[in-house]
């Protein structure tokens, strides 16, 4: 069977654009008529997605999917690696957790992943016309022994590669020209085009530099794309986060207040909330961001135990437990909701090396950690719950990836889980006044769920609720971002590349 051609996208560094180039892409082929899929090799990120089949794969995978029209799986990025300390991550195979190792265990073990990697590859391209595939970090990255993700991908593939360069960060120029000179001579053959990413200001003043790029490098320069404001799509990488304000405007309705915390995932759930107008989300590290919050919202953690550790560090469960006795919305959602309870337990050392630990007291629930992760997606329904009880009956699309199992002693749940014909099968989360916990990653898409909320904490300030609350901020995104790139791209020579003709019907 004939196998699908692939083109691949590089860049310079982590952060300078890949996932959005790729997203764009798929966008792109796929309204011209093809069936394309996205695929990334390897991906480190805390920001997880579960897949049609319950597996577990990043985030940018299933946002490139959702692009490309397709239900994510996990095929698309068979390897996934969740950082648990500054030297350990977590390893995900096709979907499910492995083990966890430092970087000389992963070097051991990488032999034995690059067989799932070319298996995972085949299959998408016997299913597709075209496979957009997504580096990692830089092809450059001379320190490293073996390579899973970037050239030596492209080489299986057979793929071209588009080399992508951030110009906001400054010395984009360098970057490219010194990704080229590091490459092995045959590796370096593959890169057949730059794309400049995050341009502010006239494209025309940056023309003699592309000229002399091209000159020097012999490598066209396919496109520059402009700077496309705040996460066009949502960040998979927290260091993303350094570039997000911490200090929400000054004019905002209302303010929510996200805990940095050392390894923050799954933030993309804010990311509906921070959408909405007169919203001003700002991920904080100080007591007093949270003593001016309306909302605050503890986000998910890859390690609850060290995090909830780091929050007493910087006395962010005091000001927490502060607004909680104000009355003010606290809400904490999978990692949030374990350590809002009373204690977490932990007595196989799944977490932590501490058998128990007390949490933050503000929900009568305790929550045991154990080796079986639950992912799967949910179909959720929400429960009349106090300060979401305008929203009571709405429909939640959502999913779960935790290890802890949580017991309530007290409360009310918030959502009831329900099977595909509307049966409820069981519940989730605890609200006891206007604490809410939820394992319900995704429960801020629901609109209904959202004005609810923010007409709630905007009537305690005494404003009123903004019409516009909770209608759907974020459609259109990956058509939009499509438009913008395809405007700025060769797409003649970037159909050429991918073996996959772009007519007009692409822009």
């Amino acid at each position: 069977m004939t196998l699908a051609p692939c083109l691949m996208v590089q860049g310079t560094a982590s952060g300078v654009g890949k996932s959005l180039v790729v997203t764009a892409l798929c966008r792109i082929f796929a309204r011209a008529g093809y069936r394309v899929a996205p695929f990334k090799a390897q991906n480190m990120s805390l920001n997880a997605a579960v897949a049609a089949d319950g597996g577990e794969i990043g985030r940018a995978q299933a946002v490139q999917a959702a692009a490309a029209g397709l239900e994510p799986i996990v095929d698309m990025n068979p390897l996934l690696l969740k950082p648990e300390a500054d030297n350990r991550s977590q390893v995900v195979v096709c979907g499910r957790a492995m083990t966890t190792v430092d970087w000389h265990g992963y070097t051991r073990l990488a032999p034995t992943l690059w067989p799932v990697i070319v298996d995972s590859l085949t299959r998408l391209r016997r299913a597709h016309d075209l496979v957009v595939i997504e580096g990692a970090g830089s092809p450059a990255e001379i320190n490293l022994e073996r390579d899973l993700v970037n050239m030596r991908v492209a080489a299986e593939a057979d793929a071209p590669v588009v080399l992508v360069g951030d110009i906001d960060r400054g010395g984009v120029f360098a970057a490219l020209v010194g990704t080229l000179a590091l490459l092995d001579p045959r590796d370096r053959a593959r890169i057949a085009g730059f794309v400049v990413n995050r341009f502010r200001g006239d494209a025309s003043v940056l023309r003699p530099g592309l000229d002399m790029l091209t000159a020097r490098t012999g490598v066209p320069v396919l496109g520059v794309i402009p700077h496309l404001g705040a996460a066009p799509i949502p960040d998979e990488d927290s260091l993303d986060l350094e570039h997000t304000k911490s200090d929400p405007a000054a004019d905002a309705a209302i303010v929510v207040a996200v805990p940095r915390l050392p390894h923050i995932a799954n933030f993309d759930d804010l990311e509906p909330l921070a959408a909405e107008p007169g919203v001003a989300v700002g991920f904080v590290t100080r007591p007093e961001q949270i003593d001016a919050a309306d909302v605050v919202i503890l986000p998910g953690s890859k390690t609850t135990v060290a995090d909830l550790a780091w929050l007493r560090e910087r006395r962010l469960d005091v000001a927490i437990a502060n607004a909680a006795v104000d009355g003010r919305i606290v809400i904490g959602v999978c990692g949030g909701y374990q350590m809002l309870g009373e204690r977490l337990e932990d007595p196989d050392h799944v977490e932590s090396r501490v058998d128990s630990v007390v949490g933050l007291g503000l929900l009568p629930v305790v929550t045991t950690f154990a080796r079986e992760k639950t992912t799967r997606r949910v179909r959720a329904r929400v429960l009349t719950s106090g300060l979401l009880d305008s929203a009571a009956g709405a429909s939640v699309e959502a999913y779960e990836i935790h290890c802890g199992r949580t017991s309530a002693s007290g409360g009310a749940p918030v959502f009831a889980l329900e099977t595909m014909d509307g049966a409820v099968r069981t519940y989730d989360g605890t609200r006891a006044g206007d604490v809410i916990g939820t394992y319900l990653h995704g429960c801020f898409s629901s609109g209904p769920l959202r004005r609810a909320l923010l007409t709630v904490a905007a009537s305690r300030r005494g404003f009123a609720s903004d019409p516009r609350w909770g209608t759907d901020v974020l459609a259109g995104r990956y058509d939009r971002l499509a438009d913008r790139v395809a405007a700025v791209l060769d797409l003649d020579a970037v159909g050429r590349l991918a073996r996959c003709p772009l007519g007009v019907v692409a822009a």
